[in-house]
């Protein structure tokens, strides 16, 4: 958490955090709990391990949407929390779309957050990017055509949503020649973190938020880029 997503959340009545519809304790909420007491916490059912029923997961985004336009009618702040950038892949998105028409004039504030390309780079020690390289992210649920596409380009691609995939992901690593300094990792900062060389990829499926980072070409030494 950065320093002014913490004050954001303490500074809010109510804190919203999406859940799954089976009902477990998610990331965001268990990260929000370091930061503001239970009470001050409202669980927000989505049907996030919806993949297939577009309308189950619609009416499931509807029925959210209801729940915190109904917050926001009571309440002067409500904080939405969500693991990584709430611009980035983020269920935040869906939401703040749906309370926008349920409570017009609604003003819907952004705080940074750390995604996980950042967070693995760091930990890895990989560079994302240098000089004039292009970053370009790909998740990998886009399909397989998109992810070596972007592989044949001479930056650094970084692949998410890959787990479920990770015996493809590491073949078109291997057929474009960018196994070698490629690093997966998941569960970053928890207890279960693994960070390691794609080259130990196998047929194991992975935890669906893995994230893979595989570095540009770099060849030019030191500055070579710039």
């Amino acid at each position: 958490m950065t320093v002014k997503g913490v004050n954001a959340l303490r500074e809010a009545e109510v804190v919203v955090v999406p859940v799954m519809d089976t009902g477990e304790r998610g990331r965001a909420e268990a990260t929000v709990l370091h930061y503001v007491p239970e009470e001050k916490v409202v669980r927000v059912v989505f049907a996030l391990n919806e993949r297939s029923d577009r309308a189950r997961r619609e009416a499931a985004w509807d029925a959210a949407g209801e729940r915190v336009a109904e917050l926001l009618r009571g309440h002067a702040a409500v904080a939405f929390a969500t693991i990584g950038d709430p611009n980035v892949y983020s269920t935040f998105t869906y939401l703040a779309q749906t309370v926008a028409e349920l409570v017009p004039g609604t003003v819907v504030e952004t705080v940074p957050g750390i995604t996980a390309m950042q967070d693995l780079a760091a930990r890895s020690g990989a560079v994302l990017t240098e000089g004039t390289e292009p970053l370009t992210l790909v998740p990998v649920t886009a399909g397989e055509t998109v992810l070596k596409e972007a592989l044949a380009g001479p930056g650094t691609v970084v692949a998410y949503k890959f787990g479920r995939q990770a015996h493809e992901v590491a073949e078109a690593l291997r057929e474009t020649g960018r196994i070698g300094d490629a690093v997966w990792g998941s569960a970053l900062g928890l207890a279960e973190e693994s960070i390691r060389s794609a080259a130990e990829l196998g047929g194991v499926p992975l935890p669906y938020l893995s994230t893979l980072i595989s570095p540009a070409r770099r060849d030019g030494g030191r500055g070579g880029k710039l």
